[in-house]
This record gives C-alpha cells, structure tokens and sequence, in this order.
C-alpha cells in the first residue's frame, strides 16, 4: 500500500514563487544596471525593498507559511535547550586545547621521526 501523502499546491501559489524569482533577479539586475547612475545606498535600498517585497509574498504561500511555522517552532526548541554553565564550557574548551596540543606534539614527532629514518633508508644523511 502506497501511504505518500499527496501535496496539493494550488495554482497561485506556482504564481507566487515563480514572480518572487522574477522580482529577486529583476531586483539584482537592477542593481547592477544602475550601478553608474544611482548611488550604492538607493540600490541597496531598493534591493532591500524587493526582497522584503518578496518575503511578504512568499509568507503568503503554503511553502512559506510551513517555513514560517518551523521558524517559531525553532525558537520554541531552542528555549528548551540546557545551556551548559561557564565552568563546564572553559572547562570543555581547555580540554580539547589540550588534546589539540598533544595531538599536534604526536604527529610533529611522528614526522620528525618518520622524516629521519626515510633520509636513514635513502642515504640522505644522519
């Protein structure tokens, strides 16, 4: 039995998207094209107006309600989390700088090492 859950995506939706492209690279185009007669700050003002223009469109959709809805249930999530107090996170980060360290001794030896028997073996010199 086949249980995929179907989308339907209505029609204006498919209209939304595709003139929010249209706007976004109509908007980037636009910034470009005017780079020589409007000063930086009107273009990216105006880029910035576009993109806003596109959001506001794109809440207005099923895709960008769902991503809205995931937006605030992230903040949610994100409150639950038990941050780790600062003892426990110095504590963590001289760990892995020490660890860091001896591992770094480890191969720099292991080089070392692994250098002078190759210059032993080829008759390079020692």
């Amino acid at each position: 039995m086949n249980t995929q859950a179907e989308v339907s995506v209505s029609v204006l939706d498919v209209v939304k998207q595709v003139f929010s492209v249209v706007f976004v690279v109509a908007g980037v185009a636009a910034f470009y094209y005017f780079s020589e007669d409007i000063r930086l700050l009107y273009r990216v003002l105006g880029l910035v107006a576009v993109v806003l223009l596109v959001l506001a469109m794109m809440l207005t959709t099923e895709v960008g309600r769902s991503v809205w809805d995931f937006v605030l249930e992230s903040k949610q999530e994100v409150r639950k989390v038990v941050w780790p107090t600062r003892e426990e996170t110095m504590r963590t980060t001289l760990l892995v700088f020490a660890m860091v360290t001896i591992v770094g001794l480890v191969l720099w030896l292991l080089d070392m090492f692994l250098f002078w028997g190759v210059r032993l073996l080829t008759g390079q010199g020692g």
